[in-house]
C-alpha cells in the first residue's frame, strides 16, 4: 500500500475514525492519504491527531478527481433488482481502516430481497463490524444503504448493524485474506 502526502486545497467535511464525529479539515492542512477505495478516502492528519474519512464529493479538496464508483444499474425484466447487483454494490463499501470491502471481510450476515409495497425491490441487510465499539458503524451502514438505494429496481433499502454472531477473522473470504496477507 502506498501513501500519498497532500495539502488540503479547500476546507472540507470529514468523519473522524473510529468515533464517527463529523468535523471540518481546514484548507492548507497537511494530510496523508492512507486508503482510497470505493468512493471514499482515508486520511491521516497529524495536526489533528488521527484518521479521517472524506467522501468522493470532496475529492477536489484533496487534489483528486471524483471517482464515483459505478454499480450495475439494470433491473430484471420484472423491474426488481438482482441479488448479484446488490452484492456487487456492497463490494464497494469499505471499512476506512481496512483495505478490504465489507463482503470479503465477512461483515454482511444476511441479504434479503422482498417486494416493496409501491413496487420494486425492498432490500434488507444485516451486517456487523469488526469491533462493537467502532463509531464508524452508522457511517459504514449508511454507505451500504446509499449504494443499494442507487440500484435500478430498488424502492427501499434497510441496513441493520447486528452483533450476533460476533465477528471474527475466520469470516474473511479467501480473497480478503489474500489482500490482507493472511492467506
Amino acid at each position: 500500500m502506498s501513501y500519498e502526502q497532500i495539502t488540503i486545497r479547500r476546507t472540507c467535511e470529514a468523519i473522524q475514525i473510529p468515533n464517527g464525529n463529523t468535523i471540518m479539515i481546514e484548507e492548507g492542512t497537511l494530510a496523508i492519504i492512507t486508503q482510497a477505495l470505493g468512493d471514499t478516502y482515508t486520511l491521516q492528519v497529524p495536526a489533528m491527531g488521527g484518521l479521517f474519512r472524506v467522501a468522493d464529493r470532496d475529492a477536489d479538496a484533496l487534489g483528486k478527481e471524483p471517482r464515483r464508483v459505478e454499480t450495475a444499474t439494470e433491473a430484471n425484466a420484472d423491474g426488481r433488482v438482482s441479488e448479484g447487483s446488490v452484492w456487487e454494490a456492497l463490494k464497494n463499501v469499505y471499512d476506512p481502516e481496512i483495505p478490504v470491502n465489507i463482503v470479503d471481510l465477512g461483515l454482511v450476515y444476511d441479504l434479503t430481497i422482498g417486494e416493496a409495497t409501491a413496487g420494486g425491490s425492498a432490500i434488507d441487510v444485516q451486517m456487523t463490524l469488526t469491533a462493537q465499539g467502532c463509531g464508524m458503524g452508522p457511517s459504514i451502514a449508511m454507505d451500504a444503504q446509499r449504494r443499494i438505494e442507487a440500484l435500478a429496481g430498488v424502492a427501499e433499502a434497510h441496513v441493520q448493524v447486528v452483533w450476533d454472531p460476533p465477528w471474527n477473522p475466520n469470516m474473511i473470504s479467501p480473497e480478503g485474506k489474500a489482500k490482507l496477507g493472511m492467506a
